[in-house]
């Protein structure tokens, strides 16, 4: 429930907050209730707080930088091509250490907590750092994207819903008295717990949301899945967004069916792409197209932020921003020096390290992008920063050393299914809403989710590693993605490469056609095709989401059509409904787990 960007879990807790334990206190004592801005700051450090563990942060960070000691053996080689250039400083030291962390501890040894202060102080900096630059992005590009282009934020529809006041005073609020609402509620409750008590008995029959096809002689798998989550948020996005979302992934399966019939194939070994290394160097073009014209677009906004932090400029406005625009700016450049600064002295070579940042942080964007826009709950970027610089300039040119280095921003720039800036912009939205003018006190607020946050999840992974071993819990997080970083460097150890220009005119293709999307998007009126969806076309993930896209966007279609904006004003809770049923129900059958005892019961998904 905190995988991905719809921040499952925040939503769970928050709708039992207001709908249960704030109504209670306001039926106990009116004045003992939290107000709606109360409640959304509150909301928003859930958000925050729900990026980091898991894929945000956490379940990479521990095992990462552990799993190059544990997994070595004589086949690998590790231990003589990698761990002399790991610097001491980054990663627990001790045999026994590493090991119980992923066998157990004998009984009555105590977590060695002592061994593991020195790295995770280091990783510390390094990720606040991280963190607050992601912060004063978005503060930068708020009014860019919330006043002047009016992005939709699908995903703080629902909580927004759920603060909201009736005309009349009431400590039970109007989205809970909704009828439609509750039977969109009950549409994925009841599938869920079907599917849950599948799991307890076998004579109840399962549920099954998702098939697939093979197409183009069986070389293409195109998912059909109905994810009630992704049919919700959806529903709140423009029609030519989510449009351009199901079918640029119905062309990107027609591309990949196409290259595979004609045997068109690169050799290169790429990490977390889809499998296909051409469509994933032309969806990485796409995205630098999408953040470099996003700021072209927006560059009368950046040009007076910076002379309000340069030359305080006193028509610039910037008291309605939750830091002033001076320490925003100073942040990042701050913030980059901090980071790079640390990439050196982790061992990547001082060329790469600007590349480095700047390319992670144009995936970090356009990720944000579009997830507030398209209320992609579920992206991932179609190529990580690390493999396309080794793809783009060789491993020759990193040297050993450099590519340990790269392979230990696996940690924050890999797996990025979720991340501090979009919860950030999602919140800053809410904020300014709910806070007006009043947004200065937020930033403490999401810092202290933040550390809040990373301590308590990386206390709970060290006490559930130390307790019952990592090599018992799940396979992904202590062994598959944890071996990725060792893998990749032992790769390009064994087998040095110079520059693919392969991969360079793939990327300059997928440039290309987003640049011409993009224009022909802001040129011509009558263009009828968003482009937000080329960038994650290819993914494997957009592939599983973008029926319940197209349903949607069918639904919304015949409802505008037929009904207007009335019509679609009326049926709008039935769609919140369905969002906050799967994730109440995915909530509740944790808890229920919890005390039976039962494990791997998986009906959460989207």
């Amino acid at each position: 429930m905190a995988l991905d960007f719809s921040t499952a879990a925040a939503v769970f807790v928050f709708f039992v907050l207001v709908a249960i334990v704030n109504t209670l206190l306001g039926l106990i004592k009116r004045s003992w209730a939290l107000t709606s801005p109360e409640l959304a700051v509150t909301y928003i450090m859930m958000i925050i707080a729900t990026s980091i563990p898991t894929m945000g942060l956490t379940e990479y960070l521990l095992p990462i930088i552990t799993a190059g000691y544990y997994y070595a053996t004589p086949e690998n080689d590790w231990a003589n091509i990698i761990h002399p250039y790991i610097p001491d400083w980054m990663c627990p030291q001790g045999e026994e250490v590493i090991k119980y962390f992923y066998e157990g501890m004998p009984k009555g040894a105590s977590i060695p907590w002592g061994a593991w202060m020195g790295p995770l102080f280091y990783w510390g900096l390094l990720i606040l750092a991280l963190y607050f630059v992601m912060i004063c992005m978005m503060v930068v590009l708020r009014k860019q994207w919330v006043e002047k282009e009016r992005l939709v934020f699908p995903l703080i529809q629902l909580p927004t819903a759920l603060l909201e006041e009736g005309d009349k005073p009431s400590v039970v609020k109007p989205f809970l008295k909704n009828p439609w609402m509750w039977i969109g509620f009950a549409i994925p409750l009841i599938v869920g717990s079907v599917k849950a008590l599948h799991n307890y008995y076998y004579f109840i029959p399962d549920i099954n949301l998702r098939t697939s096809l093979l197409i183009f002689r069986r070389t293409t798998n195109l998912q059909i899945a109905l994810s009630f989550p992704m049919v919700g948020f959806s529903y709140f996005i423009n029609l030519d967004v989510a449009f351009g979302i199901w079918f640029f992934n119905l062309l990107a399966k027609v591309q990949e069916g196409t290259f595979a019939i004609l045997g068109i194939e690169s050799t290169e070994k790429l990490d977390y792409t889809s499998g296909n290394p051409i469509l994933a160097h032309q969806g990485m073009g796409a995205m630098m197209v999408l953040v470099i014209l996003g700021l072209w677009v927006a560059r009368g906004h950046i040009k007076d932020v910076l002379r309000k932090a340069f030359r305080g400029d006193p028509d610039v406005d910037d008291s309605g921003e939750m830091l002033s625009y001076r320490t925003a700016v100073l942040g990042i450049i701050g913030g980059f020096l901090f980071m790079g600064a640390w990439l050196r002295f982790s061992g990547m070579p001082l060329w790469a390290i600007p590349i480095f940042l700047i390319v992670a942080f144009m995936l970090f964007l356009a990720i944000t992008r579009i997830v507030v826009e398209g209320g992609v709950a579920v992206a991932r970027a179609p190529l990580i920063a690390s493999n396309f610089i080794v793809s783009g300039f060789g491993s020759t040119s990193l040297g050993t050393q450099g590519l340990v280095s790269m392979g230990f921003t696996y940690v924050y720039a890999a797996d990025i299914r979720t991340f501090v800036m979009a919860s950030c912009a999602n919140g800053l939205k809410l904020a300014d809403e709910w806070l007006g003018g009043r947004k200065r006190g937020l930033f403490w607020a999401m810092f202290l989710a933040v550390i809040v946050s990373l301590v308590g999840s990386i206390w709970i992974v060290m006490k559930l590693s130390y307790t019952y071993g990592g090599v018992n819990m799940n396979k992904w997080f202590f062994f598959g993605g944890s071996v990725y970083p060792f893998n990749f460097t032992a790769r390009y150890v064994n087998n040095p490469t110079g520059p693919n220009w392969g991969g360079w005119a793939w990327t300059g293709i997928g440039a290309g056609v987003m640049a011409i999307l993009m224009l022909a998007r802001h040129r011509f009126l009558w263009w009828p095709i968003h482009p937000l969806g080329f960038p994650i076309s290819t993914i494997w993930m957009t592939n599983y989401i973008s029926f319940s896209v197209f349903l949607a966007w069918l639904i919304k279609l015949v409802v505008l059509k037929y009904g207007g904006p009335g019509l679609y004003r009326r049926t709008r809770p039935f769609f919140l409904g369905l969002i906050l049923g799967q994730f109440f129900c995915a909530g509740l059958w944790l808890i229920i787990d919890h005390f039976t005892g039962m494990t791997d019961n998986m009906i959460y998904w989207i």
